[in-house]
């Protein structure tokens, strides 16, 4: 680990590549390097043999070929890929300036052209990049000298620790449960459990300003504040302690969904007797007629239009009875003064007021 310091002053840990596996990755460009110049020298010696060239013109496209092999290579896939060669990316290292930023052109030509003191300068092939890298504390060849640069080791073996869940303090029981976190994101708290799980590999520094920043986050989305003097690492923990509870006790409350049995037709109700014993169910009515048969009350079922033709038969059979004319009622005397009421007339219900 070496601390790198950004333009904007903020202090970075990054893991350096190390000298074994800068040299593996160096063989592996080497070997793509060393194919390359053997199929175009074999490309142009079939040619040469096919043309009339003369020998200045084939040693000017053998040293064109050697130079781009050697020189080219490593600058044009660290320009397009910032810092990286086929050799680097197997085993995933990368070429990053000073500060911390990524590789520019200007870098990958001064260590392009490092390349032929550091690796192919016969008979010191490789070795003033060994003595450099030893003497330097990132690891430096000679061209990340000159060049401003070092390779860090991006991709690290996966450190798989186990998921043990966040314990609250025994201090912090009583005030985290009475805390309101309605508006605590998921983006906060999982950034406060990276925090929490990277702590020991964090510097005294770091840790402390970056827990600050985290804090106040939290701080903003959570009330009350922590007790006075509480550390950043204790609240954090705290909080998060509590969140996971509220969560396990909310899905634990939540009754487990049954999956809809299927209903078949619904049976009838069971008849209940006298006293609530069980009796037979009474007898289901008859069917109902068809819609094209009709029958009179109390008489077999006919069909509508025998049960109609008969109807109106007896209807002229029978003789009809004259029509009663009604009486008249007489209008009553009116009553005079002094005078008593008359009896009402037999067969009338009227009865005059006193």
């Amino acid at each position: 680990m070496t601390e790198v310091v950004t333009g904007e002053a903020v202090v970075l840990e990054v893991p350096c590549a190390r000298f074994p596996s800068r040299m593996l990755s160096f063989a592996i460009d080497a070997a793509i390097q060393l194919t390359m110049i053997f199929i175009l020298l074999a490309v142009v010696g079939l040619s040469a043999a096919d043309t009339v060239l003369d020998k200045a013109a084939i040693q000017a496209i053998v040293i064109t070929i050697i130079v781009l092999s050697l020189v080219g290579y490593p600058i044009i896939w660290e320009t397009a890929t910032r810092g990286r060669s086929p050799g680097k990316f197997a085993l995933g290292l990368r070429v990053v300036s000073d500060d911390g930023g990524p590789e520019r052109f200007r870098q990958a030509l001064v260590r392009g052209l490092a390349t032929i003191v550091d690796f192919w300068l016969f008979p010191f092939i490789g070795v003033p990049a060994l003595i450099s890298s030893l003497l330097s504390a990132k690891g430096k060849r000679l061209g990340d000298i000159f060049a401003g640069t070092f390779v860090i080791q991006q991709r690290l073996p996966a450190r798989r620790a186990p998921a043990t869940p966040l314990l609250a303090p025994p201090e912090l029981v009583a005030w985290a449960s009475g805390l309101e976190m309605s508006g605590l994101n998921d983006q906060t708290a999982a950034m406060a459990r990276r925090y929490l799980s990277r702590l020991p590999e964090l510097t005294p520094g770091a840790r402390a300003e970056l827990g600050e920043r985290i804090a106040a986050a939290v701080r903003a989305q959570v009330s009350p504040p922590p007790p006075p003097g509480t550390p950043t690492p204790t609240y954090l923990a705290a909080v998060l302690a509590e969140r996971h509870r509220r969560e396990h006790a909310r899905l634990m409350a939540r009754p487990a969904a049954a999956p809809p049995a299927w209903a078949g037709p619904a049976a009838p109700p069971a008849w209940a007797g006298p006293a609530g014993t069980a009796a037979a169910p009474p007898p289901a009515p008859p069917p109902a007629a068809p819609a094209s048969q009709w029958a009179a009350p109390g008489s077999p079922a006919v069909p509508a239009m025998e049960w109609m033709g008969a109807a109106r038969e007896e209807e002229r059979a029978e003789p009809v009875k004259p029509i009663e004319p009604v009486q008249s009622v007489q209008p009553t005397e009116p009553v005079q003064p002094g005078e008593p009421a008359s009896p009402p007339a037999a067969g009338t219900g009227f009865v005059p007021p006193q």
